[in-house]
């Protein structure tokens, strides 16, 4: 989708050994650097930096951008990929519902991840120049709910917020999440879906040759003509 040939790209990921089998063979294959709270990049190595699956795990998700931003090149480009606000909602609400009716609480299972309205101030926070967010959302079926809690597990989506529980979940908190997961999601051949949002963050290192916002009250037409009707004064 973008018509340029990028030779230096770099790709950051928490799996860089998955990765690495993937892009074997390419005309360019990216530097693969695993994820951390410190990323090795060198300043201005890259053209292209590729940060995969690993923003909605991050402390610091403006820190890793601006550490990718470093990383590029006047108009180099960055393509973040993360899981956003609406993926697991059906998971997130029925174990909230069914540890609240069996234990008369709630804990933390399922990490906050960023709403698509909010994150394209993480981009203009990092610097970027013409943000772009996007979000696709994906839905995929399982037998059953707890093939979808063994699938989250062995993806490394596990619960790893620092105020989780300390203890096994209460086998009858289980019971009861699967049983309204059940009732309320399954489709006649008892399946269940999961909803995965993936939202991709677009963002360009600053280069004087890319389009610039025009000085405010400078158009050479106004709104009004564009969409064919009549300006009205405000009123006093």
């Amino acid at each position: 989708m973008v018509k340029r040939e990028f030779t230096d790209p770099v790709l950051v990921t928490p799996h860089p050994a998955h990765w690495q089998g993937l892009t074997r063979g390419f005309p360019h294959p990216p530097k693969v650097v695993g994820t951390g709270e410190v990323l090795e990049l060198a300043p201005g190595s890259a053209d292209l930096v590729m940060h995969v699956f690993d923003l909605h795990w991050s402390n610091d998700p403006v820190g890793q951008l601006i550490q990718c931003r470093r990383a590029l090149r006047p108009d180099g480009l960055l393509l973040a990929v993360f899981f956003g606000g609406q993926t697991l909602h059906e998971l997130r609400a029925c174990l909230g519902q069914a540890e609240i009716e069996v234990t008369g609480g709630l804990s933390p299972r399922i990490a906050p991840m960023g709403e698509v309205r909010d994150l394209g101030g993480l981009l203009q926070r990092a610097g970027f120049a013409l943000p772009v967010v996007d979000s696709d959302t994906v839905k995929v079926d399982y037998e059953s709910p707890l093939r979808l809690m063994a699938d989250l597990r062995a993806m490394g989506e596990g619960n790893a917020l620092h105020q989780r529980l300390r203890h096994p979940t209460r086998r009858a908190v289980m019971l009861r999440a699967v049983e309204l997961y059940l009732q309320t999601h399954a489709d006649a051949a008892g399946r269940v879906p999961a909803t995965f949002e993936l939202v991709t963050l677009t963002g360009w290192a600053p280069h004087e040759s890319q389009q610039q916002p025009l000085r405010p009250g400078s158009a050479l037409s106004s709104l009004a003509d564009a969409l064919g009707t009549a300006e009205k004064p405000l009123k006093p």
